[in-house]
């Protein structure tokens, strides 16, 4: 999966200013795999061991967001600190550790919940059986929270579906839909406009404004995505659960 044949044309990590408060640490403009991995590593070394002054650590798919106070922080000086931080580690061929939760949520693929299989199918040249075996097997991990409260991107999905967005925008897809582009999956907390393809529903609640943790999943998670019968979730979907059948497994 992090093969790449243009690992030596790589650029370094670049930090950024990104306003008066945060430090951006970018690793690539597009999604590649080691750029993602890369985010994710960094991520976890700085949530395991923040740069001091930092207030918060905000990972995307290629980069890591360092927020500060600037009236209580030098804005020189933790620049510093983070590019410490990247020191000493070949970023190119960053692994990231395995999850400490893997979550199992129960997932109908095509049909009512998930509309545009067929065309994904057709668009990939894989069957519609395939596109789901493909998901359901790619252990995804959060990349990045973020677009409406508590939405996660997951990913990377094998390149075969590395699809573009639609060309038209999709007015509504419901709470719990799931999509595809660019190789990644959205999960989408309620009810939303949307480019990319709904290949499938969950009644897994990604944002809960009612609880005391709002936003379940955290960067980092993986996420398996367990196949039903469109009857077993119409069943899930009718009890308003919020975990929607989903359990998570705590590694240690």
């Amino acid at each position: 999966m992090f093969d790449d044949a243009n690992a030596p044309t790589r650029p370094p990590a670049e930090i950024l200013p990104l306003g008066r408060d945060g430090w951006l640490v970018r690793f690539a403009l597009t999604a590649a795999p080691w750029a993602t991995a890369a985010a994710q590593v960094l991520n976890d070394r700085a949530q395991a061991d923040p740069p001091e002054g930092v207030l918060r650590v905000m990972p995307s798919l290629t980069s890591v967001l360092f927020r500060y106070d600037p009236e209580a922080t030098d804005r020189i000086a933790l620049r510093a600190r983070i590019a410490r931080l990247l020191e000493g580690h070949d970023w190119r061929e960053a692994r990231p550790e395995p999850a400490a939760r893997v979550w199992h949520i129960p997932v109908a693929f095509g049909g009512a919940h998930g509309p545009d299989l067929a065309e994904v199918s057709q668009l990939s040249g894989l069957t519609a059986e395939t596109v789901i075996r493909t998901i359901a097997e790619t252990p995804l991990r959060v990349l990045a929270i973020g677009f409406a409260p508590g939405q996660p991107y997951l990913g990377l999905l094998p390149q075969a579906l590395d699809l573009p967005r639609m060309s038209a925008i999709n007015p509504q897809v419901p709470r719990g839909a799931i999509a595809l582009a660019v190789r990644q999956l959205a999960l989408f907390p309620n009810p939303s406009p949307t480019g990319w393809r709904q290949v499938g529903r969950c009644a897994f609640r990604a944002f809960r404004p009612e609880a005391e943790t709002p936003v379940p999943l955290r960067a980092g998670d993986e996420l398996r995505l367990v196949p039903v019968s469109g009857a077993q979730m119409d069943s899930l979907l009718a009890a308003n659960d919020p975990e929607g059948g989903a359990r998570c497994e705590i590694r240690s």
